[in-house]
């Protein structure tokens, strides 16, 4: 299913303006998964501390079915994503072509999904426009906690860029517009546990990590067209980990966490600059920068963070040089870490307990302490303002200060829980929970 579906010339040959004005407006905005510079932090943000349902609530919009995808904000547009159960089913279905080691552990749903993309608009919280992507009924199951909309848009300021993994990739224009598709094939999860690593945009260029029981690999696209430019195998299982994106001395690395091996590609070739050993099975958490330094980890099981120079080459596994420092007492399983300024905040596993560590050593700033109020942690944290925002799946935001103590400045509750990572614009604070999308903002 390869096909463009307009012909017009913003989206056959002219690239969008990514230079360094679209990277000034990227700080106003909030275009990716953790936001402007890839880091969950938003430098210009200074959300409310408080709120509740009664306060500090500028809408609340209710929308259809169910998304872990983190909206996506761009000028007075922000991007939703969202799968619907339909009442069109099958009687029986065939047997998968492939199956995971184990079989399917999850069950197989008998039931069509649209897959939906709605833009809302900013100021009031109304519905501009919904786009049924593709409806199907999905080839495996997912985990009960995983949804089959989790995986986060992005855009460039005049297209917006949609995995939904297995069911496509999908470009659209910002008034609805498909400008084309493309079917990358049926991921086979680990235990059919299902999808949900974000596209990352650089540039001209659209990557995919593609990481399942199958064969695997990493794409990249061109966003005008949708073409690969290029695509490596790999020989890795399951993950869920989303690419990070990193220039350094005159490179940009395409920087993929897995199970066996810790890869760094560059991005104009594919050619492959570094690896070191894995970490854990199932990994999620997207890789975070500090100086020279790039921190992978994974809490699946077991406990596993590697923190390697960027400037590294070929295998650096058992080289203490490159491979400086690494952890195995503490590490998010579903949250991505957050560095912020001197400090790396980490939950333990999806638990509400909070470590702080030295990005440059891995020496324990903050030892385990258990976050009030709080039980389970889905949503990565984010910062803005000198303030850490954790939310948790039962609704609840903690604020705390940026500093290697629990300093809590504000508790807040709403009235479902929340497991899509929060988004920060200026003042605006927005939560999507799993019934509606909050637009958080003080008077």
């Amino acid at each position: 299913m390869r096909r463009v579906v307009l012909a017009i010339a913003c989206c056959l040959g002219v690239s969008p303006c990514l230079g360094d004005d679209f990277q000034t407006e990227c700080l106003n905005n909030w275009h990716q998964w953790r936001g402007p510079r890839g880091d969950g932090l938003a430098p210009q943000g200074d959300p409310p501390i408080h709120w509740d349902e009664k306060k500090n609530v500028r809408w609340k919009a209710a929308m259809p079915g169910e998304g872990h995808a983190t909206p996506i904000i761009w000028g007075d547009r922000i991007f939703v994503l969202a799968a619907v159960k339909t009442d069109r089913g099958v009687a029986s279905l065939d047997p998968p072509k492939t199956e995971p080691p184990g079989g399917y552990k999850t069950p197989r749903p008998v039931a069509y999904y649209r897959f939906f993309v709605i833009c809302v608009d900013r100021e009031t919280g109304q519905i501009k426009w919904e786009r049924v992507a593709h409806e199907v009924v999905p080839h495996e199951g997912r985990h009960a906690t995983n949804t089959y909309a989790s995986a986060s848009p992005t855009t460039d300021g005049r297209r917006l860029y949609v995995s939904f993994g297995s069911h496509g990739i999908f470009c659209y224009d910002f008034e609805g517009q498909r400008i084309w598709d493309r079917d990358l094939g049926d991921m086979v999860t680990r235990f059919g546990w299902g999808e949900g690593t974000s596209p990352v945009l650089h540039g001209n260029r659209l990557i995919v990590n593609w990481d399942h029981e199958g064969q695997s690999f990493l794409v990249v696209l061109d966003s005008a067209t949708g073409e690969t430019r290029w695509r490596v195998d790999r020989q890795e299982v399951t993950s869920w980990s989303t690419p990070r994106v990193v220039e350094y001395a005159g490179r940009t690395q395409v920087i993929v966490p897995a199970t066996r091996r810790i890869t760094s590609y560059d991005l104009a070739t594919g050619e492959v600059i570094w690896e070191c050993g894995g970490l854990t099975t199932n990994v999620i958490p997207c890789p975070v920068v500090f100086d020279d330094l790039v921190i992978c980890m994974s809490g699946h099981g077991e406990n596993e963070v590697r923190a390697i120079r960027l400037d590294s080459h070929g295998d650096v596994t058992n080289n203490p040089q490159q491979a400086v420092w690494q952890s195995h007492n503490h590490a998010p399983y579903v949250p991505s870490p957050l560095v912020y300024g001197r400090h790396l905040f980490l939950t333990k596993s999806n638990l509400a307990i909070l470590k702080v560590l030295d990005p440059a050593s891995g020496e324990a700033l903050l030892e385990s302490v258990r976050l009030p109020e709080m039980k389970s942690v889905y949503a990565s944290p984010v910062g803005a303002a000198g303030r850490v925002y954790i939310v948790s799946r039962e609704g609840v935001t903690l604020v705390i200060k940026n500093q290697p103590t629990l300093d809590v400045l504000g508790i807040n509750k709403l009235a479902e829980g929340i497991d899509a990572s929060p988004a920060i614009v200026g003042r605006e604070l927005f939560l999507r929970g799993q019934r509606h999308l909050y637009k958080i903002e003080s008077d």
